[in-house]
Parts: C-alpha cells; structure tokens; sequence
C-alpha cells in the first residue's frame, strides 16, 4: 500500500511540473503584453524546459526504481514461499514412502496379508 502512494506522489509531481509548464505558455499567449515582453517571457520559459524536463525524467526513475525494487522484494518473497513448498511436499512424499516401505516390512502386516488372501480363497 505504501508502494502504491509512492507512485501516486511521483505521477502527481510529474503532473504538476507539466500543468505548470503548459500553465506557463498558456498565460504568455493569452496575457496582454507586447510582442516584445512575450518574446522575453517565451525565452525564459524556453530555457526553464530543460531544467523541468530533468526534473521530470528524475522523478520519473525514481518511481522506475521503486516500483522495480518493489517487484524484487515481492519476487523474493514468491521464490521463497515456493521452495518451502517444494521441500515440504519432497518431506512429506519421502516420509508416505518410508511409510509404505516399513508396513512392507513389518512381519505383521505380512500375517495380516496372508489371512486376507487365505479368506479372499
């Protein structure tokens, strides 16, 4: 759950930083100012792009990181619980053989065999 806030906090920062960038050239256009100002405010938000498409691709490999090292742990986890799994039914496999092995053994179960045979005649 805490995964999932962190990548609603990244998309959020990479929405802002867009919203204020479109934001920006929206208002420069519509404002009412000389061609020459807007000319100056284009160029300032022009060059502040670099700096918010950084910002943006950073943000958006930390969320990458996250969510991969999210998917190791959770991986991890998965290949761990499988191999408990696996040895405890190779245990409880290898303990239903000894089992039939030692009732074919006993001298017993062999008497108890035979009078069933004998009465099955």
């Amino acid at each position: 759950m805490v995964e999932k806030r962190s990548g609603s906090s990244g998309a959020f920062v990479g929405g802002l930083l867009i919203g204020a960038a479109v934001g920006a050239i929206t208002g420069l256009l519509v404002a009412p100012k000389t061609g020459r100002e807007t000319r100056q405010l284009l160029k300032k938000s022009a060059s502040a792009l670099p700096d918010i498409a950084e910002d943006l691709s950073t943000t958006v490999q930390l969320q990458a990181d996250r969510l991969s090292e999210s998917a190791l742990r959770n991986w991890d986890g998965t290949l761990t619980r499988l191999r408990e799994a696996i040895a405890a039914g190779v245990e409880a496999s290898q303990r239903d053989r000894q089992m039939a092995l030692d009732r074919d053994d006993d001298p017993r179960s062999e008497v108890s065999n035979h009078s069933h045979d004998s009465s099955l005649t």
